[in-house]
């Protein structure tokens, strides 16, 4: 694993919490999501992996498939703000959980730009792959600059890349920086940037991190926790679009495309433990037992290495 890699601090033991559990409807739930994706299969037989057929299956068909996945996992999908343009366009969003992906989608259909890793899932792997996803390796710098020669390439063409330029899933409570690399790709290209943010609640609650695919978590528990889980709400606040030649660099496109960060500091969730679920509608988040500032030294170092293992390499070296 490169050490450049943006990491993040998130864990399930430390930052995800309890939810009300609606186990009889979870298996139904679950077989409706995988019919979902085995018909995403099909569709992608005839139109969204061939070069010679792309095109044939309407986006509104796309983005109203993306939702259905979403929905039949149980969670409600409410998009609001700005309507994605036509024509060449870099959709970027904060990252975190695998329900990012079809959400951004339901905004516009685009190709996305994923880890290699992501090939070998079962099912999701192969829609993916067939989908015309972007794969890159994580552990090797050096294919970077052709990643990003990529997407410039795709948005040429006239269509949307769909990016997590904060290069590793965070669980909600807080979130990282967007990384500057893969906005040169909309420089070189002349394309649009529209960020999106993401937030998931419990219906009339605050944020949850149920949905959260973080650190050490695996797919299924993941998956699991959401289709079981009671009441999730899924917002999807779409930004304004920013045109081309509104900034002149990377840098000043990435901090522009950033949403406003949540007021909680970066690493003060990752000391935070979660009560067992107690039988209301919001389960209770408490602080640790006081620590100091070497103690969350000591909680950074202890997670960086399982933070890897969802980190997405959207960064600057």
């Amino acid at each position: 694993m490169s050490a450049w890699l943006p990491l993040a601090p998130c864990t399930p033991r430390a930052c995800v919490e309890p939810v009300a559990r609606a186990v009889p409807w979870a298996v139904l739930r679950l077989t409706a999501v995988v019919l979902l994706l085995l018909a995403g299969i099909v569709l992608s037989l005839f139109g969204w992996g061939s070069p010679r057929l792309r095109g044939r299956i309407p986006a509104p068909l796309v983005r109203r498939w993306c939702r259905w996945i979403v929905r039949a996992a149980g969670v409600q999908v409410r998009i609001t703000g700005a309507a994605a343009p036509t024509g060449p366009l870099l959709l970027v969003a904060n990252h975190i959980s695998w329900l990012d992906i079809p959400l951004l989608a339901a905004v516009r259909p685009a190709r996305m730009l994923a880890k290699t890793e992501v090939r070998r899932w079962p099912v999701a792997g192969p829609l993916a792959a067939r989908g015309g996803v972007l794969f890159i390796d994580r552990d090797r710098l050096r294919a970077l600059p052709d990643t990003v020669a990529r997407i410039a390439e795709v948005l040429r063409d006239g269509r949307a890349v769909g990016v997590f330029p904060e290069g590793s899933t965070w669980c909600g409570r807080s979130q990282g920086v967007f990384r500057r690399a893969v906005f040169q790709a909309a420089l070189d290209a002349g394309a649009a940037v529209q960020p999106v943010h993401l937030r998931y609640r419990i219906a009339g609650g605050p944020t949850s991190t149920a949905p959260a695919f973080v650190g050490d978590d695996t797919l299924p528990a993941s998956v699991w926790r959401v289709v079981s889980a009671r009441g999730l709400v899924a917002d999807v606040d779409v930004q304004d679009v920013i045109p081309p030649g509104a900034h002149p660099d990377r840098r000043s496109l990435a901090r522009a495309a950033q949403p406003a960060r949540p007021a909680q500091p970066a690493w003060t969730h990752a000391a935070l433990v979660t009560r067992p679920y107690d039988g209301t509608k919001n389960p209770a988040t408490v602080p640790a037992p006081a620590v100091t500032v070497g103690s969350m030294e000591v909680i950074k170092r202890t997670d960086a290495a399982a933070a890897r293992a969802t980190s997405s390499p959207a960064a600057d070296a």
